[in-house]
């Protein structure tokens, strides 16, 4: 199970920069309108000192870390949702993320106009956003209408319940989740991909030489995400495209120098997986030592099912341990002298930084 997040802002905000600086790709970066014509995806690896410890314990002929895919669109514009500045294409490029960095430039730009409000560029493109979402509603309700009405069919009647408070909704200009919807009624239009109902991380984009400094622009951006209790980073792109380019101590050096405790792509992928509810278990061995991601809440016979659909059917049990007590004790043999290394059935609850073994039958 990876993760999976676009990238939307509006034009020349930074969200290349940012891009080349998350995946040490070389995404066109440019100050002028539609740079991005087709998106630009890339494959992040997720930090983990956990790994580091596995290894140096197992000694493993292979590493595998977990990956987060970042997908970068061309920067918004007012109608977009329309078609405006191949707005209707952009969008389409997002519609299957898991969530949605919402760049937003808080910094000044020679090129831009002077004039920053980032409560207005985020409310631009989030209203192309509640569009694209409404056009699809508008399309679906007029053909479902009658079947609702004769009430034969009890799947069509949810649906359309559900798609009628979604297009009050989208009306007064609010997105899908701030409705607060179950998981049956979100599982009942999974297919239609509403973006405004995917968890959005506003990242505040500043200067470098504002990384220390208070920032009414950035304080703009929280007081708008907290409406809805929707995180926000602050991250200058440039600084962490210049992180990207050095090598572990040179990078060290620079974040001490600049005073980070951690890199703004650290905190953006911790955030996430908050966001998303996503932790992390471990299989371990001396072939492999690999980290795999789960949705909080996942049992181990689930867990099981993100490796191989068979692991999942023919489930047994789960052997389990934890990183900190193989740590804690050296090894895999000195966890289970001490009674740390146990047996757990289909419905065990999997924690972060738990180490599985599947037993299986196909």
């Amino acid at each position: 199970m990876g993760l999976t997040c676009g990238i939307v802002g509006l034009p020349n905000v930074g969200k290349s920069t940012l891009f080349n600086a998350l995946t040490k790709s070389k995404a066109l970066a440019a100050n002028y309108p539609f740079a991005t014509i087709e998106p630009n995806i890339g494959m992040v690896e997720v930090p983990d000192a956990r790994l580091a410890t596995l290894t140096a314990i197992y000694n493993p002929k292979k590493v595998i870390p977990t990956y987060f895919e970042f997908t970068d669109i061309a920067g918004l514009v007012k109608g977009a949702s329309k078609g405006e500045g191949l707005g209707n294409q952009f969008l389409s490029h997002i519609r299957e993320v898991d969530a949605i960095a919402h760049v937003v430039r808080c910094f000044p730009n020679p090129l831009m106009p002077a004039d920053l409000n980032p409560t207005e560029d985020i409310e631009t493109v989030e209203l192309e956003l509640i569009f694209a979402d409404l056009d699809i509603v508008e399309k679906r309700l007029p053909k479902i209408e009658k079947k609702a009405e004769m009430k034969t069919d009890p799947d069509i009647v949810k649906e359309f319940g559900i798609l009628s408070k979604i297009n009050q909704c989208l009306l007064a200009g609010e997105p899908i989740r701030s409705l607060n919807l179950d998981a049956n009624d979100k599982a009942r239009i999974a297919a239609y991909s509403f973006l405004t109902l995917k968890p959005v991380l506003y990242i505040a984009n500043i200067d470098e030489a504002d990384v220390d400094k208070a920032n009414p622009l950035v304080d703009q951006v929280k007081e708008y995400a907290s409406k809805r209790n929707d995180p926000v980073l602050q991250i200058s792109a440039r600084i962490e495209s210049e992180l990207a380019e050095l090598d572990d101590d040179e990078r060290q050096m620079f974040m001490d120098e600049l005073g980070l405790s951690r890199s703004g792509f650290d905190l953006l992928i911790q955030q996430a997986y908050a966001t998303l509810g996503l932790q992390t278990f471990f299989t371990c061995g001396e072939k492999e030592v690999r980290a795999w991601t789960y949705r909080s809440g996942f049992t181990s016979r689930q867990c099981a099912g993100i490796i191989h659909s068979d692991m999942e059917k023919g489930f047994i049990r789960a052997e389990t341990t934890t990183v900190d007590d193989v740590a804690l004790y050296g090894s895999e043999q000195g966890a289970k002298e001490k009674g740390k290394w146990r047996l757990e059935g289909k419905e065990y609850l999997v924690k972060d930084g738990d180490i599985l073994f599947f037993r299986f039958n196909v």
